[in-house]
C-alpha cells in the first residue's frame, strides 16, 4: 500500500472525503428508534417508503432487485440522520440486521468538487465495489460500498440537486412542523 504524504493535520495527499452529512440506523422497529432520537431532540421526521414504486434502477449485489423498506430523515444541525426498516426482499439492510442485529448502518461523507459519477469512480479505483445502488423519485442516484471490511462500516455515496426539494412525507413523526401543518 502506498502511504500518502501528510499535507496539513487534517489532511492527507489522497484525501477526496470530506465531512459526514448522513448517518443511518438499521431497525427492526422505525417508531421505537425515531422515540429515542427524538428524545436526544432529533426530529421532526420525514417518513418514506422505498420500494419499486419510488425507486428505479435498483441493483443489489450486481442484480436487479424490488426490495422495499421504510425510511425516515430528520436533520439535526448540518447533520441528516436517516433510519431505515427493512420490509420486503433482500437488501444490504437485512443482511446488516442478521449479521449485526440493529445499529449504525452507514455513514454518508461529502466528496467536495466531485460529481456523483466521479465518486463511484474513486471507489472503485479502490477497489470499493457498489454493493446496492439505484435511483429515488427519479432524481436522487445513490450507490453503497463494500468498505465495512477495511473501516467496519459501509459508506453510502447521494447526489440531491441543489434546487430539489424533498417530497412530502407519508407522514411527519411526531408531527409535522408549523410550516408544513
Amino acid at each position: 500500500m502506498l502511504i500518502p504524504k501528510v499535507t496539513s493535520e487534517t489532511t492527507l495527499s489522497n484525501s477526496f472525503l470530506g465531512s459526514t452529512k448522513q448517518v443511518c440506523v438499521v431497525s427492526r422497529d422505525i417508531y421505537r428508534t425515531m422515540d429515542g432520537l427524538i428524545k436526544l431532540g432529533i426530529g421532526p421526521w420525514r417518513v418514506y417508503t422505498f420500494s419499486p414504486e419510488t425507486c428505479t434502477d435498483v441493483i443489489y449485489r450486481s442484480k436487479p432487485s424490488t426490495h422495499s423498506m421504510r425510511l425516515s430523515l430528520a436533520t439535526s444541525g448540518d447533520m441528516l440522520w436517516e433510519v431505515i426498516q427493512p420490509l420486503e426482499g433482500p437488501s444490504i439492510y437485512t443482511e446488516f440486521l442478521d449479521q449485526h442485529g440493529e445499529g449504525i448502518h452507514h455513514v454518508a461523507p461529502l466528496c467536495e468538487g466531485l460529481t456523483y459519477d466521479q465518486q463511484v469512480s474513486k471507489f472503485e479505483s479502490l477497489g470499493y465495489r457498489s454493493i446496492q445502488s439505484g435511483t429515488w423519485q427519479g432524481v436522487v442516484p445513490f450507490s453503497y460500498f463494500e468498505t465495512e471490511g477495511d473501516i467496519s462500516t459501509t459508506l453510502e455515496i447521494f447526489d440531491i440537486p441543489e434546487d430539489y426539494d424533498l417530497p412530502e412525507p407519508e407522514e411527519w413523526y411526531p408531527a409535522a412542523p408549523p410550516e408544513a401543518a
